[in-house]
């Protein structure tokens, strides 16, 4: 990793102009400085708007002809969102740009004057100084259909959110007003929450016969059955409900509302995960990625809305850092520390990752006979959780070989190399 550092450390000479730049919601400070870290210009702001961009690419014109500079590099930290509208305008001056790591910004701010202080134009001048010793990677704002992908995934993942909070509304609601309820329905169905809507109160459900019920889910609902038993079962429980019976015309409307809310996010999420699989089926990749026995279509949409397109990436171990499954440890002299994964990297990729271990071991055979020896083998067996961990790299390991050499995944050849590695040992 260390010839991949000096690579970066050897981009700026003494022809390249540094321009460090702390982003914000408004106003941007940058700071300019050479390929030995000596500040040119004193930070100066420009603001978030087309003018501030055009007024930045001025002092950067002029900068570069005051210092007799024939390239610029221009470098800040990728927090929140503001950074991508700032980004877009440099690609479209044709300016290159990097990235700093906010941890490094942020541990490193006391090793210019040893003062706890922290404003922006200190740390632009950081930032720039960061630059110069290699402390950046390159970044790319995602393009075509893996920006859909990526914008896609992110909304996916709020509207979940949504009818996840939509659903506790609704329990706390019938904890008050109808707790019976969850005992003959479990979950936030179709015929569930047209009760819900239309006949929400355990008084509701009494005034009107089974056979009229029915009708009116159908009609007004538009489901094409509904279960006589289930509403009569509802009716029975509805008959002895200890639910509260003041306040009732808010309660009603307070669960429409929810109702109607949890049903939108349901409708949006259905069409979403249509668009989402019809983008990523642009990825060439896509084809042999779902050929994994265990891996869902929805699951290889999740990591590839993570990952881009795994064509850009030189090495596997560039996906297993992007998740923060890179291993760590504390060591000194003759105390070992235990080793941990990282955790520095894409939260929702390593999530997306774990939960598609499970059904993989179930589904795949391959995997199955891999996590059994990781468990169980003699020298340094690992715990389940531990196990899953490691297969978590590994399925990053096997996308990118499937990737890189346009193959569908043969379940017979991992179990012979697992068995050669059994062998072996």
């Amino acid at each position: 990793m260390n010839h991949n550092r000096n690579e970066r450390i050897n981009q700026i000479t003494e022809d390249t102009l540094v321009i460090g730049i702390d982003i914000a919601k408004e106003t941007h400070y940058a700071c300019a400085v050479d390929d030995r870290s000596r500040e040119l210009q004193k930070a100066f702001g420009f603001k978030q708007s087309r003018e501030g961009f055009e007024l930045f690419y001025e002092r950067i014109q002029t900068f570069l002809d005051r210092h007799k500079k024939q390239k610029v590099l221009v470098g800040f930290e990728p927090t929140g969102h503001y950074w991508m509208n700032f980004a877009s305008f440099l690609l479209e001056v044709d300016i290159p740009f990097v990235t700093v790591n906010p941890m490094n910004v942020k541990r490193s701010k006391e090793f210019e004057d040893n003062i706890q202080t922290k404003n922006d134009k200190k740390d632009s001048r950081l930032i720039a100084k960061l630059m110069v010793g290699g402390n950046f990677t390159y970044s790319k704002l995602p393009e075509g259909a893996e920006a859909e992908l990526r914008n896609g995934s992110a909304m996916r993942w709020k509207l979940k959110e949504e009818r996840a909070r939509f659903m506790n509304q609704m329990t706390r609601w019938l904890d008050q007003y109808f707790p019976e309820f969850k005992s003959v329905i479990k979950g936030y169905g179709q015929l569930a929450c047209a009760m819900l809507k239309h006949t929400p109160l355990p008084q509701d459900l009494l005034s009107q016969d089974v056979e009229t019920l029915v009708t009116m889910y159908k009609e007004k609902q538009g489901l094409r059955s509904a279960s006589k038993k289930t509403v009569r079962a509802m009716q029975r429980v509805a008959e002895r409900s200890i639910g509260r019976t003041e306040g009732t015309e808010i309660a009603r409307f307070e669960i429409m509302t929810l109702v109607d809310q949890f049903l939108l996010v349901e409708e949006r999420l259905e069409e979403l995960d249509t668009r989402l699989r019809q983008w990523a089926e642009e990825f060439i990749e896509f084809k042999h990625l779902v050929s994994i026995p265990g891996i869902s279509d929805k699951t290889v949409v999740d990591l590839l809305a993570e990952t881009g397109s795994l064509n850009k990436y030189d090495n596997p171990r560039q996906l297993i850092k992007l998740a923060g499954l890179t291993l760590r440890e504390n060591s000194s002299g003759k105390y070992k520390g235990m080793k941990k994964i990282s955790k520095r990297g894409r939260k929702r990729l390593r999530s997306h990752l774990f939960r598609a271990i499970l059904p993989l071991i179930r589904n795949n055979r391959a995997f199955y006979e891999l996590y059994q020896y990781y468990i169980s083998r003699s020298q340094n067996p690992l715990k389940k959780k531990e196990a899953m961990v490691v297969l978590c790299g590994k399925l990053l390991k096997i996308f990118f070989g499937l990737s890189t050499h346009q193959v569908h995944f043969d379940e017979d050849q991992m179990i012979q190399d697992l068995h050669c590695l059994k062998q072996a040992a």
